[in-house]
């Protein structure tokens, strides 16, 4: 073979060389990408808004540490920046949301969620209704059903699927054959939760409720009765599930395992804030994305402040009010 022909056998496989180079790089590419993209895909994506103690007044004055008489300016403020917010699926009212268990206060109330551009719901709140008087829960619902076509239940704890992959689940905690800002769920209802948790194994399950299972911080005057009981059920089930509170106005996240508890701030009082969070659904875990929404009023806000003491309390550290938070499945 002459010297000029196995110069031209060299370049011949060297030019086919790099063409399976080429192509093989090119395939792997294009493996890497639908990999990436049938990954991103089997992601699912909820985000909601979780508003608490809202303690909306028609009245002129505040009291000791609630911003009663702004309560309509700081709902209606939360709810522009709800509606500002792309793919908010739905909004949770986490109790509270009058502040005198009277109809006119509800009836003044509800005109404002006709603005809330996503389908919201509520969990009761121990000022909701009223002990041994005309607003009832059955009454509420009925109000509430003029003005939430969305709102379609018949007792007060109740579930729905926001999207194939989730369960929500709201609880009434409300002691009502006597005055007290203690709470219960009682076993009839807890019956029906452990259920309802036996059927959604598979599942990311959202618990919304009132009266806390993890308090944010020590009141006995407050606390859940049976709390005991609640957490005997939940540690029976392994997958997600997030449980996220009202009540004592203050910020927390707590973690134990394969549950995540997040106790909201107050809208009414110091920091005058709400909840947003997404949450992601992947292959072998779930992240979820706690953002701290304070109101834009900041001259109701910095006066809210001037009324309570300790605010850590209330607004916890900074790990309590935005937290990034990967539970595994």
């Amino acid at each position: 073979m002459t010297k000029k022909h196995k110069k031209h056998v060299i370049k011949k496989e060297s030019a086919m060389a790099r063409i399976k180079n080429w192509t093989v790089s090119i395939l792997l590419a294009a493996l890497m990408l639908l990999g990436v993209q049938c990954y991103s895909k089997s992601a699912s994506v909820l985000k909601f808004a979780q508003v608490s103690d809202v303690h909306f007044y028609t009245g002129q004055n505040n009291t000791t540490y609630k911003m009663i008489a702004e309560s309509p300016k700081l709902l209606d403020d939360a709810i522009e920046q709800i509606n500002a917010t792309p793919n908010v699926s739905f909004v949770m009212f986490t109790g509270d949301l009058i502040d005198k268990p009277f109809e006119k206060e509800l009836s003044a109330f509800l005109p404002h969620t006709e603005k809330i551009s996503s389908p919201w719901y509520f969990a009761f709140g121990n000022h909701d209704t009223m002990f041994g008087g005309y607003l009832t829960p059955s009454v509420y619902m009925q109000l509430v059903n003029k003005y939430n076509k969305n709102y379609k239940f018949e007792k007060s704890y109740y579930s729905f699927v926001p999207q194939k992959g989730f369960k929500v689940i709201v609880l009434d905690t409300i002691i009502r054959d006597r005055l007290t800002s203690n709470g219960r769920i009682g076993d009839e209802q807890l019956k029906w939760l452990d259920n309802e948790l036996n059927n959604s194994k598979k599942d990311i399950v959202l618990i919304f409720m009132h009266v806390p299972v993890i308090e944010p911080y020590v009141s006995p005057n407050h606390r859940l009765l049976d709390a005991d009981k609640m957490e005997n059920i939940l540690a029976k089930y392994k997958n997600p599930i997030g449980i996220f509170q009202g009540h004592y106005h203050g910020a927390k996240i707590t973690q134990q395992g394969n549950i995540l508890y997040v106790s909201c701030p107050a809208l009414v009082s110091y920091p005058n804030a709400f909840r947003m969070v997404t949450v992601t659904n992947y292959r072998n875990k779930v992240v979820f994305n706690i953002e701290n929404k304070e109101t834009k009023l900041t001259n109701i806000q910095k006066l809210a402040k001037l009324l309570v003491f300790g605010t850590s309390v209330y607004t916890g550290s900074e790990s309590d009010q935005n937290a990034v938070i990967t539970l595994k499945k």
